[in-house]
Parts: C-alpha cells; sequence; structure tokens
C-alpha cells in the first residue's frame, strides 16, 4: 500500500501551499513552522523534494494533528515532528530551508528575529514564506537582514489573495543585489516607483502582474475609500489631515495600476 499516496489523494496542497512547496530546492532539510497537519512537510518528503523534514508547531491541538498526519503517512521516520515556538524547535544548522505559511507577515518577522537570535538561521539558505498580511513588513526585514528575494508569487484561492516571498542570503544570490531589486523603477508616463512603493507593492510583482495582483490592489483601494467616507463625517482637524494622506495613497496606487500593462489583467 502507498501510505503517502493515500494521504496526500486525502489530503491535497492548496494552491498557496503548492505554490510554497515548489520554493523549496531540491534535496534540501527544511523546516515547516506552523505546520499544523503537517501537509507540507508529508508533501516535500513524499514526492522526494527533500531529505528530510521538521514540523514545528507550538499549540497542542496542531502539533497532535501534525503527529497524526505524519504518522498515517508512514513517513514518521523523514519527519521530526516538535513542539515549541517558532525557530526554537531547531538546532543551529540543523535545515537548510525553513518555510513559514498561513500567519501575518510581522509574526512571521519576529519569528525571524527570535530565531537569528537564537542562532537558529544557522545554515538557512531558503527562505519560503506566505504570509496573510504585512508582506511590506517581511519584505522589510529581508532587506535588514541581508537576505534578497529571488521570487514573489501572488494568487487568489477560495475568494482571498496569498503572496509568496522566496529569499536567499543577498551574499549567495546569483546576479541579484537589494540594491539592485530595490532602485527605483520607472513605468510608463513618467510614474516612478521608489523604494517605499517596491517594499509596499512587491518589486517582482510590480514587474509581472498578474490577475490576483490587480485584484489586491484595487482591493486595497476600496477600502481606502471605504475609510475616507467614514472621516468625511467628522470636522476634527486630524480627520482632515488623514483625509489628505488617505488621498495621497490612493492617487499613488491608481498611478501605479494605470501604467501597468494592461494586457496581464
Amino acid at each position: 500500500m502507498d501510505t503517502v499516496g493515500d494521504f496526500m489523494n486525502n489530503n491535497k496542497l492548496s494552491k498557496r501551499l503548492q505554490v510554497v512547496l515548489e520554493q523549496i530546492p531540491q534535496g534540501s532539510v527544511v523546516a515547516d513552522i506552523g505546520s499544523d497537519h503537517a501537509l507540507l512537510p508529508v508533501a516535500a518528503v513524499g514526492s522526494g523534494r527533500v531529505r528530510s523534514a521538521i514540523a514545528g508547531e507550538v499549540n497542542p491541538g496542531p502539533f497532535e494533528a501534525a503527529r497524526r498526519g505524519v504518522a498515517e503517512a508512514g513517513l514518521g521516520k523523514a519527519i521530526a515532528v516538535r513542539h515549541g515556538d517558532g525557530l526554537e524547535v531547531l538546532e543551529p544548522g540543523e535545515v537548510d530551508c525553513i518555510t513559514i505559511a498561513g500567519m501575518g507577515g510581522a509574526l512571521i518577522a519576529s519569528i525571524l528575529d527570535r530565531g537569528l537570535n537564537l542562532g537558529r538561521l544557522e545554515g538557512v539558505k531558503t527562505l519560503a514564506l506566505q504570509p496573510n498580511v504585512g508582506e511590506d513588513i517581511l519584505r522589510r526585514w529581508l532587506l535588514n537582514h541581508g537576505w534578497v528575494l529571488t521570487a514573489e508569487h501572488i494568487l487568489e484561492e477560495d475568494g482571498k489573495i496569498y503572496e509568496i516571498l522566496t529569499a536567499v542570503r543577498e551574499a549567495a544570490a546569483a546576479g541579484i543585489t537589494n540594491e539592485q531589486l530595490y532602485q527605483e523603477l520607472r513605468l510608463s508616463s513618467g510614474v516612478v516607483c521608489d523604494r517605499e512603493l517596491l517594499l509596499e507593492m512587491g518589486p517582482w510583482l510590480l514587474q509581472a502582474p498578474n490577475e490576483a495582483f490587480f485584484a489586491k490592489w484595487q482591493g486595497e483601494i476600496d477600502k481606502l475609500e471605504g475609510i475616507l467616507t467614514s472621516l468625511s463625517r467628522s470636522e476634527l482637524e486630524s480627520a482632515e489631515e488623514k483625509r489628505g494622506k488617505i488621498k495621497a495613497q490612493i492617487r499613488r496606487i491608481t498611478e501605479v495600476l494605470e501604467c501597468l500593462p494592461k494586457a496581464k489583467r
């Protein structure tokens, strides 16, 4: 009986986790932090993509679910399921790839920060991160800590939009530096995307926008316009200042979207 195949047939990866899986270098030893049911490590090991894996979970329920999932797949010898907070489940130099999916960007950044301070990023060559929100926070963390984005993906699944950020240490990045990645991007009509805008919207995504990208940022415009409507009911001086900032945000995003290739919509 193909235990792994049966398990994966009954527990197929979501589109977003499939993209995360594809970011893991062949032959890696991977740690999936916040692994939940350990679907990603099981798929990574079961497909032969990685040699071995660690599934880390801090919450008791998901930890037990991960243990059951690995046992059902018959991969207990190749996947270690560990109970602990963030990268504390790792030993320095134990893995060369880390995946973290399904959390906010600020939380992922704090997990990486704590792991860095504990030496748990030692030996890690690749980060594959899927924040639910706060992608710009993660881009700033990577930039400030010597990691360079090698790829960005954006997709829509079940009515939600997800971004996947893949990064390697800047010293190991082939032919790309952060200085190059975040240099001003000039669009048609003379619109310039500065570093702040590139961090906010994604340097790779701006170069190859797709339908999900346009949908995300149109949604952001809609949210900002809703806030603007609420603020219009206030006569406070602070509300007027906020309105001005929000109008500038809307104008900036709109200008960028209008300059991007329409054929990619």
